[in-house]
């Protein structure tokens, strides 16, 4: 499914949870026909219960609800808590679930990493932020710090349309075709959004079938293109051979090239990873900023005074040539000033510059993997065809039958 550009769009940018989660859930309180939820985390915290409630709320006033949520993500999700939202109508489905062995997680690649949330076809939420309690300021020092964006105007049509051809994929013609109509209206098209902002917006996806490299593309077009400044903020840095290459040229054509990376991360391997490429980056003049005060879990970026993203997908091979991921491109001097702002305040009050002399201490060591990581990326693409290439099957969660059956239902293949 191809996608064009949008004009009429107007958007907010939601930063963290503390921003993000009360939108959202006014957003399904205002429901009338309609709630569409992809996501790759849902806990059975204080926010996944809260979303629960706003949900099943909804769903018994009427409106059709359809939430995906990732095995590999949300695999820990109780019969109690999905029988709640079955019980009152609402479908739940779960995407490559597999079984644990030897206490470990099998379904490691080809995750769907969306998060994209879809209210009535005129509202929609699409970023890097999951619905679990890490991404709260109070959930401590591990607490998220993240981007999502809200979007009203015509391209919330497109991400609606892709919502709905994603949970058709995974239903048998016949029953798609008449629960759509009803979710519809009696097969009836919702009315197109009309022009709400000035805003360009381009909805953008990657998948493992069509659209295996739109964002990257959409990464490199853009980065060619920079004529003054380039500002990434990314939480795993770790990009193919291709991204890396023209990051260096635009810093040596003059353009100001900042990253803003991982400084506390989450997981140790990816701050290893992103340093990797620092020698290389910093000869060419790239300014490298370490985000310290928590993990950093964003995935945004600017060029000059026009152009932004906003999305889930890293810039990691994960993201990259494996995961299921969906962006928003914005054309919008006042939205690129928003993002640059908040990315200031970043930098100037919670990141350390990282220098040649702060690296210089174990230079010696790091060079020869970052020689051997940086060639390799360059045949990395291929290497993905030689991972298990199962296609992943989506199944619809059900509640536990009264003979104390299996609590999911199991799709044909």
């Amino acid at each position: 499914m191809n996608f064009s550009w949008r004009d009429g769009n107007r958007l907010w940018l939601l930063e963290n949870g503390e921003e993000f989660f009360p939108r959202v859930f006014e957003a399904i309180r205002r429901a009338r026909r309609e709630i569409l939820i992809e996501t790759f985390i849902l806990f059975e915290d204080k926010v996944g219960n809260e979303l629960h409630r706003e949900l099943i709320a909804a769903a018994r006033r009427g409106v059709h609800v359809e939430i995906t949520v990732d095995g590999y993500g949300s695999a820990d999700l109780t019969p109690g808590f999905i029988a709640a939202m079955t019980e009152v109508g609402i479908r739940l489905r779960m995407f490559d679930p597999r079984a644990k062995l030897f206490g470990m997680r099998t379904n490691l690649f080809r995750r769907l990493h969306r998060k994209i949330v879809v209210v009535d076809g005129a509202r929609a939420f699409l970023g890097g932020i999951n619905f679990s309690a890490d991404h709260l300021g109070d959930f401590g020092p591990t607490a998220k710090q993240d981007y999502s964006v809200e979007v009203i105007g015509p391209v919330t049509r497109d991400i609606q349309r892709f919502a709905l051809a994603s949970i058709a994929a995974t239903e048998p013609s016949r029953l798609w075709w008449r629960r759509r109509h009803r979710v519809l209206g009696n097969g009836r098209q919702p009315t197109q959004p009309s022009a709400e902002g000035s805003a360009r917006v381009l909805f953008v996806t990657r998948d493992n079938r069509s659209h295996t490299n739109d964002i990257e593309e959409q990464y490199l077009e853009t980065i060619r293109r920079a004529r003054r400044r380039l500002v990434i903020a990314n939480a795993y840095f770790f990009p193919g051979y291709r991204l890396l290459r023209e990051i260096r040229r635009a810093a040596r054509r003059g353009v100001e090239v900042e990253l803003i990376l991982q400084g506390q991360p989450d997981m140790p391997i990816a701050k290893f990873g992103a340093r990797l490429f620092y020698e290389y980056l910093l000869k060419d003049g790239v300014l490298i900023h370490e985000y310290c005060d928590r993990p950093l879990h964003g995935k945004v970026a600017l060029a000059d005074d026009e152009w932004a993203t906003v999305g889930s997908s890293n810039l990691d091979p994960l993201s990259l040539s494996l995961n299921l991921e969906a962006n928003l491109i914005v054309r919008d001097r006042a939205f690129n000033q928003e993002l640059s702002d908040r990315l200031e305040r970043l930098r100037r009050h919670h990141c350390r510059l990282m220098t040649k002399e702060r690296i210089a201490r174990d230079t010696w060591w790091r060079m020869p993997l970052a020689f051997l990581a940086y060639h390799a990326l360059s045949h990395f693409p291929a290497w993905v065809g030689w991972l298990p290439a199962h296609s992943p099957r989506v199944e619809i969660l059900q509640y536990p039958r009264p003979d104390g059956g299996d609590n999911l239902h199991r799709p044909s293949p």
